[in-house]
């Protein structure tokens, strides 16, 4: 039986796709790099220290340090979260029903503490979580399992009673290979539904989640 529930944030619960990728092509763009989508959609769901890494690797660069760097990836995002960003579709109606309901809620994200408390804050979510597990409490990013691990671990439950919604194929396979329940979000990126053909459920986004699909999954889990 499920008996918590945990969200993925960028793409879930704030769709800054499009922040991330003005962010990484002004900041690798200053050091002379050119970010194209064929390199973006391999970096997309890489922590931000590991696509800093990523470009120094390609292009190494002398002028400023990796750590320099990956914070000012951070501190731009940031900025356009603060001044575009704005809550997914159906995310407060969702959070409010889990909790009411009394299942346990946690968020395991790839990405950076100091802009999860930032972006959590901005849509006014922050205190729904009784677990927020970021790229600082891990040693390995998704799709390794790890943070999921954890944040059932932080939450007290098993990892077969936890159900997970993610919009990515790394974040979808972190959640299976950490023996649990998926829902995967396809947001505005449609065709990107032939990715999930191993989570549990597909939904566009958190408006099309139904109560119901917690009772299919328990029969499936049981």
């Amino acid at each position: 039986m499920i008996e918590a529930v945990i969200f993925d944030m960028d793409g879930v619960l704030i769709d800054s796709e499009a922040f991330w990728l003005a962010a990484e092509r002004e900041v690798f763009g200053s050091l002379g790099i050119i970010v194209t989508e064929e390199h973006s959609s391999i970096t997309s769901r890489m922590t931000t220290r590991e696509v800093t890494q990523y470009w120094f690797d390609i292009q190494p660069w002398l002028e400023r340090s990796l750590a320099d760097v990956e914070h000012h990836v951070i501190m731009r995002v940031a900025e356009f979260v603060d001044l575009y960003g704005e809550i997914m579709p159906g995310v407060e109606q969702t959070l409010k029903y889990f909790k009411q309901e009394g299942y346990k809620i946690g968020l395991a994200t790839n990405s950076p503490g100091i802009l999860v408390s930032r972006i959590l804050k901005k849509i006014g979510i922050e205190g729904y979580f009784s677990s927020i597990l970021t790229a600082d409490s891990v040693d390995i990013g998704k799709p390794d399992p790890q943070i999921y691990l954890k944040s059932a671990s932080s939450l007290s439950v098993s990892p077969s009673k936890c159900l997970v919604f993610e919009d990515s194929q790394g974040g979808v396979m972190a959640a299976i290979n950490a023996g649990m329940a998926v829902i995967a979000v396809s947001g505005k990126y449609s065709d990107t539904y032939g990715n999930f053909d191993q989570a549990d459920r597909w939904i566009s986004n958190l408006l099309d989640f139904c109560p119901e699909y917690i009772e299919i999954i328990n029969r499936r889990f049981s």
